[in-house]
Parts: C-alpha cells; structure tokens; sequence
C-alpha cells in the first residue's frame, strides 16, 4: 500500500489466535479495571467543579465567565496542546507508565485546586490537571487495542467508557456527600482537611484517591506487546506519517472527527452548567443532586457504553462493517431531550432529562472510538485517539462552558437564565454533529464501493 504507513494486512492465525483469547486472561481485564478507575478520577476531578460553582463563586470573588475558564479553558490549554504529543509517545513508548505519571500529576494537581488562593493560582492547578490527563485517553484506547481481539473490543472499550460515564454521577454524589460531611465538622481535626472550607476538602480528597489509583496501576498490571506493524520506513519527523495518512483519508476522517467534536461541545457545555440550571432555575439543593442526579446519572451512564458495546459487537459478528457509521450518524439525536431540559418546568423530569445525556454521549464515544481503532493502522492507534482529544478540548471542553456561561451573562443577564443559554447553545451544534457524521458515513459507503480508501480497506477486512 503507497504511503508512509507500512500496513501489514498478513497477520498469522495463531498470533490472532492468541488475541482472541486475551479478553478471558487475568492480565487483559486487570488492565480494563485499572483503566475503568482511572477514567472515573479523570472525570470526577473535573466534573467536581461543576458542582462546587457558587462556593467558589463566593471564596474567590469570581463570576459565570471565570467559572466558563475554569471549566474550559484553564483544563482545556494543555490537554489540548499536548494530546498530540501524548498520542505520538502512546505509540513508542510504555504506555502503562506514561498513565501512572498523567494520575500522578492530575491529582497531585487536583489537590492544588483544593489549596488555591486565587482565581489565577486555581487557573494553574486546571492547567496541570489537563495536562495530566492528556496521557489517558490515547494510551488507554491503544492498550485495550493490544490486549483484545477486533471481534471483542467492543465490551472492554465500553466498560473503560462506562468509568468515564459514571463519573459524572459519581461526582456528583461523593461531592455533595463530601459538603455535608465536612459542613458537619467530620473532618475536624484531620490534617490538612480540618482547616478547610468544604469545597476545598472535595479537591483534596479527590486529588488522594487518584495517588493511590497510580500506585495500584504501577503495581498491579504490565505493558503488553504491540500487535501489528509500526510505522515503517526511515526515521521520519514526529507526526508526519500520521499526518499523511490524514490527509489521504480526509474524506472519511475529518467529518468523524469534527463531528464528534461538535457533538462533545453540547456534552461539556451541557454537563459544565445543568447542575447549576437546577440549583438556579428549579430550586434544587447540593443534597438533592447528590440523592437524584447522581444515581440517575450513573444509572444511565452504565446503559449507555453497555449499549454501544453490545451494538459494536453484533455488528462485528453480522459482518455489517458500516453499521458503527450508521449509530454515529443518529445517536447523538437522542440528546435533544437533555438540550431542551429547562421546558420540562418540574424539577424531577428535568433530572431526568439531564441524566439522560450521560446514556446518549457514552454511545457516541464507545462507538466513536471502537470505529477510530478500525480505520487507522495499528501504530496509529494512540495518536489517532489523541486528535479526538484535541479537537474535543479545543471546541468542546473550552469553548463549550464558556459559551453557555457568556450567554447567560452578556445575553440574558440573569444567572437563572442558564437552561435558555444551554439550549440556544447547544442545539444547534448537536443538529451539526449529526450533519457532520452523516456526511462521515457517507464518504465511507461511497469509499467502501469504490475500494480506493485506506480506511475503507482496513474497516473491510478488520486485519488488524
């Protein structure tokens, strides 16, 4: 095949012999639980922001907008910046390591957010958890990748998915537990914890877990083998094969990749301001979203991946390759609903409502993800990940709470306007995210027929 990726379309049948049995190993679903862990922290040490606003609002003297950064920006720069980086080091080097050092760094980071002074000295913190957990996402995908067959991706990248989709509702209860108990004096006399104010012990505590997460990781699991060819040739410039292979296939990858992107604006600008629309507009209580939001959250968060999972697999088993592009293309419709939440005009519908996106985006990403590993080459398998974080990050996690927080201050003017400012936002850019991947699935059906696309060669043949 021309090009700078060397694809080795020949693998023997006892080596794919021997991936399709790693799923049932100890080792293979040792590293799945670690990675499903890890994916919890990851989202729970941002998703905690979301709920601790107005405290923090009122110890730092900040409003909506420098609340939009923190959520956004200040997360966003860095994970943005060096997702590249970190996919192109998930392709060369220990992947397990370069892990255990983003949790390390995340959380030592998130307990500096605990401990922050200022709207700036926060700022940093943020900056430093992103960077940190820029190191996830590529090297876990790329893991499960190696550790699993094609036919058998689907359940472990839908379980590592799940963690990441719990999150959110985990977040949201162990927050509001972690208010009530610290506004109770429970952590009176603790080091460090029986001096601060509650949404600071929710940083800390937080920021601990995920030190003792890295220590098990280290312990516990092992870097497996890398299936399939690497990038061939001479030593080229960083990134340039990938590149390349990009540009070639641009007709297929690019619309998936904007689309999930837009469709991960509504996602993050959604999820960084519904708490804060029910607390606002519906008169909900930090006790209430951790007794209902939470559970229903999780609750449809463990549907959701086990969803996409199940659908991903009995696509593989029916042979029906262009079944993935066919869910992407109408799945992310079903969070209108969530968009449309400050209509409901009754507190527990709207919940509902609310939850429900966690079920909708976590098929987006397992599918989304699952279809990224099956039209790049195996050693493109961190870095093509790593793109998704990118642009997800730089339209989604940054400009997405911003949006919504500058529309409900520069358009609205009132705080309890926030649902309107969801909906006006994220609407439209869900409506484009579907556009987006029925032109994605589009190109695929067209390339597929002709047989003259890389990408539609290896989503035929599954040969990696």
């Amino acid at each position: 095949m021309a090009g700078p990726i060397a694809l080795d379309m020949t693998e023997g049948g006892a080596t794919f012999a021997e991936d399709a049995a790693r799923p049932g190993t100890k080792g293979a679903w040792t590293m799945v639980i670690m990675l499903f862990l890890a994916g919890i922290l990851s989202i729970i040490d941002r998703a905690a922001l979301n709920i601790l606003v107005d405290p923090v609002r009122a110890t730092l003297g900040i409003g909506d907008e420098q609340i939009g950064l923190l959520q956004g920006l200040a997360f966003g720069l860095f994970y943005a910046f060096m997702g590249i980086p970190m996919g192109l080091a998930a392709d060369r080097i220990s992947r397990r390591n370069l892990i255990v050092a983003g949790i390390t760094l995340w959380s030592l980071a998130t307990i500096g957010s605990g401990l922050a002074q200022s709207f700036g000295s926060l700022f940093v913190a943020r900056l430093m958890v992103g960077l940190g957990e820029a190191a996830l996402g590529p090297a876990a995908i790329s893991l499960i990748a190696d550790l699993f067959a094609p036919s058998r991706r689907g359940r472990p990248i839908s379980v590592y998915m799940m963690g990441q989709g719990l999150a959110s509702g985990i977040a949201i209860s162990l927050t509001s537990l972690i208010l009530a108990a610290a506004g109770a004096g429970v952590f009176t006399g603790f080091p460090v914890l029986g001096t601060l104010v509650p949404w600071r012990s929710v940083f800390v505590i937080f920021g601990a877990c995920g030190l003792v997460i890295a220590l098990a990781m280290l312990l516990l699991t092992r870097e497996p083998p890398r299936q399939g060819a690497a990038v061939g040739g001479p030593a080229r410039v960083p990134g340039a094969a990938e590149a390349a292979y990009l540009r070639r296939n641009r007709g297929v990858l690019l619309p998936l990749y904007f689309g999930f992107a837009t469709c991960f604006t509504v996602a993050y600008g959604g999820a960084s301001w519904a708490p804060s629309m029910l607390l606002r507009s519906y008169g909900a209580t930090p006790g209430y979203l951790g007794a209902w939001l939470g559970p229903l959250s999780m609750a449809f968060s463990a549907i959701g991946p086990l969803v996409g999972g199940t659908l991903l697999d009995r696509s593989m088993r029916s042979g029906d390759t262009l079944a993935r592009f066919r869910i992407l293309a109408v799945a992310p419709l079903f969070a209108l609903p969530f968009t449309l939440s400050v209509l409901a005009h009754e507190l527990h519908f709207a919940t509902v409502l609310v939850a429900s996106a966690n079920a909708v985006f976590s098929v987006v990403g397992t599918v989304m993800f699952a279809t990224l590993q099956s039209v790049v080459p195996p050693r493109m398998r961190g870095s093509s990940i790593a793109l998704t974080l990118v642009l997800n990050t730089i339209l989604g996690a940054s400009l997405g709470p911003l949006m919504v927080a500058s529309v409900t201050e520069r358009v609205f003017g009132d705080p309890a306007s926030v649902g309107w400012s969801i909906a006006l936002v994220c609407v439209p850019f869900l409506l484009v995210g579907t556009g987006l991947y029925a032109l994605a699935l589009r190109a695929i059906r067209k390339a597929h027929a002709r047989g003259d696309s890389e990408c539609a060669r290896l989503l035929a043949g599954e040969a990696f």
